[in-house]
């Protein structure tokens, strides 16, 4: 058995938004079992090209902030891991 385990979270600078909820996304951590490595590592790269696309949907939404002087892109952290791991 192997195990597909990932981790997403993102923050953004407060400078950037007045909305403290908005602030921090606490890390979602997922575990999903798979009956051989193949097929983990297959799931590994299709999540991690999502994990990638979300990334830049949430960086082109800071382009209205940067438009009024709010923020920009470099003002959000994202981060992921992915890892396939024997159980």
């Amino acid at each position: 058995m192997w195990v597909l385990m990932y981790v997403f979270s993102y923050s953004l600078n407060p400078a950037a938004t007045n909305d403290k909820a908005e602030w921090r996304l606490h890390p979602n951590v997922v575990f999903q079992e798979f009956t051989n490595e193949e097929r983990c590592n297959t799931a590994k790269a299709t999540l991690e090209g999502s994990l990638k696309e979300a990334g830049a949907k949430l960086r082109s939404g800071l382009e209205d902030l940067k438009a009024i002087g709010k923020g920009d892109a470099s003002q959000l952290i994202i981060a992921y891991n992915v890892e396939c791991l024997p159980k």
